[in-house]
């Protein structure tokens, strides 16, 4: 992996974290995730006009992450629904790049240098790391377990849209398609479920609500061209470094509790960064 590409993934981890800060502002975070992934779309309608629709032999793959992301909006939301970001989100990052490592070896059979994959595992100990809570907080089980199956999702999309971009031969091309795409099966969703009045509240927050969208944009659009030039388990793992932007964010601005063991994980966090760079 080269360092621009290195680079380029670690600021898309920080615009990841912001998007899902954006989901703890005072609305619903199914009717947050749903803002978002509304507003990204719009945003990336304009991008899709000029460049156009990934060639055919790609939309299997599009549609087939399209479909999967809508599971993983669904899980998060309620996730998020049960537990503080904190806490949830480390846990639903955590996982997802030791299981897209093991994966991708098995199933795209991209080679990995053993230094890498040492990396990896030390980053994945310090993202779990950070899920511990403080002493005497409430942490839902139920979150747990939807926090898991988050991972396990992530897991999936993050191989689909690796393959579907590469086969795609147009990277920019297909994140546009995938987020105009992605916007519109959860307002319907939404619709189906509660009626036009569930976006009333959302008009109070369309500022974040831009604010999000582009940075889910701009994060995971970057992370898709990032798996088309460099190893999908080595990208995959990098943009999870977003739990360090993420425990930043929940401490500072949300003001969630910091766990005095969360600091031992930011270190195993920032030498499985070091050792996948020289790796």
């Amino acid at each position: 992996m080269s360092t621009g590409v290195f680079l380029a993934v670690l600021l898309a981890a920080a615009m990841h974290a912001g998007w899902n800060a954006v989901l703890k502002v005072r609305l619903e975070p199914f009717i947050a995730m749903t803002l978002v992934t509304g507003l990204a779309g719009v945003i990336g309608l304009p991008f899709l006009l000029a460049l156009g629709l990934p060639r055919p032999e790609a939309w299997p793959w599009l549609l087939a992450s399209v479909a999967i992301h809508l599971g993983y909006y669904l899980a998060l939301s309620e996730a998020y629904r049960h537990a503080d970001m904190g806490q949830v989100y480390p846990i639903a990052r955590g996982t997802a790049p030791l299981l897209t490592t093991l994966a991708s070896l098995v199933l795209v059979r991209e080679p990995l240098a053993p230094l890498a994959a040492i990396g990896i595992g030390v980053l994945g100990t310090g993202i779990g790391l950070m899920s511990l809570r403080a002493k005497g907080a409430q942490f839902d089980r139920r979150a747990v377990g939807f926090a898991l199956l988050t991972s396990v999702i992530i897991c999936g999309y993050t191989l689909v849209d690796g393959i579907g971009a590469r086969i795609a031969g147009d990277p920019h091309a297909y994140s546009a398609a995938l987020f105009v795409f992605d916007a519109i099966p959860l307002p319907l969703y939404l619709l189906w479920r509660r009626g036009p009045a569930a976006f009333v509240p959302m008009r109070r927050f369309l500022l974040p609500g831009f604010a999000g969208g582009a940075m889910s944009l701009g994060a995971y659009w970057i992370a898709i061209w990032a798996m088309t030039v460099a190893p999908i388990a080595l990208v995959a793992a990098l943009r999870e470094t977003s739990v360090l932007f993420a425990t930043l964010i929940a401490v500072v601005l949300l003001k969630e509790p910091l766990v005095p063991a969360r600091g031992i994980a930011a270190l195993l966090i920032v030498a499985g960064i070091v050792t996948i760079k020289l790796g």
